[in-house]
């Protein structure tokens, strides 16, 4: 049995906040749009989209939008995305809370949110010190044997950050 990957999406670049719009309505600006794309087609590289493929996203405006445009890159159908506002200003452990609920037979799993959540929930899981940038994808391997539901501290292994740069 293949190990099991989850990849953790911060959201793209979104509009400045004003007083005008809630924070949770922030919608993505062009160049973060620009950017999420040219992001999605490297991980389109790396990662196939299957049966055994799930995406979560965030409600807000600028994760749900990210989540769109990297699932059309990848070919995942945009009306399976499990869209949950828990993941919404959310402390790492209860996105993890999320991820431990994911059905055994799913072997990859998607994440799109927010910082310092998404950042928090990397380390945590990988003994890691990142800061997810927008758009930016951590690619975690899961440790031999451990599924979703198993998933905590320490158990998985930060394989490679997909950024705009050539790393």
């Amino acid at each position: 049995m293949s190990n099991k990957k989850l990849y953790i999406i911060r959201h793209a670049k979104a509009e400045i906040p004003t007083w005008e719009k809630k924070d949770f309505d922030r919608n993505i600006m062009d160049k973060g749009a620009v950017r999420a794309q040219y992001i999605a087609s490297k991980l389109k590289d790396i990662l196939i989209v299957d049966d055994k493929t799930a995406v979560i996203s965030s409600t807000a405006n600028r994760a749900i939008q990210t989540a769109h445009i990297f699932c059309a890159s990848l070919g995942f159908p945009v009306h399976n995305i499990l869209q949950t506002k828990a993941v919404y200003e959310a402390y790492y452990q209860d996105i993890l809370h999320i991820i431990n609920q994911i059905p055994d037979h799913i072997n990859t799993v998607l994440v799109f949110g927010h910082n310092p959540g998404l950042s928090d929930l990397t380390n945590y899981i990988c003994n890691s010190y990142i800061d997810l940038k927008t758009s930016h994808v951590a690619v975690i391997d899961l440790e031999e044997g451990i599924d979703f539901a198993s998933l905590s501290g320490g158990t998985g292994t930060l394989t490679q950050t997909i950024t705009e740069h050539l790393s």
